[in-house]
């Protein structure tokens, strides 16, 4: 909550609150008790979330704590990111070294056009939240074809559109596997949204027998 003539705590400052909540030791610099109920003592594993190479990802390092890169957020900064967060990072009680989380939106059928199809209302769900309306119900992919694009929506969601992963088994687990050697992931993290469930469900098992068949970590 911001109010009047406050000034925001620097962004470091603001984990160290939280990771101090947790343990149940907060201060004030005039020594006031500050105690979060439920929460307090809690078996947390803290992460932080950045999508760029500024703040969030200089504390992640800074504080030794585990990174999560937006990458199906801002796919265009995803690797300075990370790059930011190793250069920065400091072992800690947590971690000995860095690690990586990167997200992905992923679309997986049996095969590309399929899959194309699938996801093809994700352009639309993008610029309901990008143009300030808030994110609408998933469209079906009649609706899609049937949006007529002017050239300024297409801009505004063409770097989600380009980079999502849609396409057969074979395919999404090669462009995964591009994914995580540019960016030294050790772990990925799947968002997959289909208007049909089921198509949803399907796609996360299809991924995850070719993820397993291929032997990728």
């Amino acid at each position: 909550m911001q109010y009047p003539g406050s000034e925001v705590p620097d962004y470091r400052e603001q984990v160290d609150q939280i990771q101090a909540l947790i343990r149940g030791d907060l201060r004030t610099a005039d020594g006031l008790e500050a105690h979060a109920l439920p929460g307090e003592g809690a078996d947390l594993q803290l992460w932080v979330l950045g999508s760029s190479a500024g703040s969030s990802a200089q504390a992640a390092g800074a504080l030794g704590l585990p990174f999560g890169a937006n990458y199906h957020v801002s796919p265009a900064a995803v690797v300075e990111a990370v790059d930011a967060y190793r250069k920065a990072f400091v072992p800690s009680d947590v971690l000995a070294e860095p690690h990586v989380l990167v997200s992905a939106d992923v679309v997986v059928a049996e095969d590309d056009a399929t899959a194309r199809r699938l996801a093809s209302p994700y352009g639309l769900w993008v610029h309901s939240i990008r143009s300030g309306r808030g994110a609408i119900p998933f469209p079906t992919p009649e609706e899609a074809e049937a949006h007529v694009w002017t050239d300024e929506e297409r801009a505004l969601v063409d770097d989600r559109v380009r980079t999502q992963f849609a396409g057969s088994p074979a395919t999404v687990t090669e462009k995964l596997r591009v994914l995580q050697r540019a960016t030294g992931a050790d772990e990925l993290l799947i968002t997959t949204i289909t208007h049909d469930h089921a198509d949803r469900v399907r796609s996360l098992e299809l991924l995850a027998q070719a993820w397993a068949r291929d032997g990728s970590p």
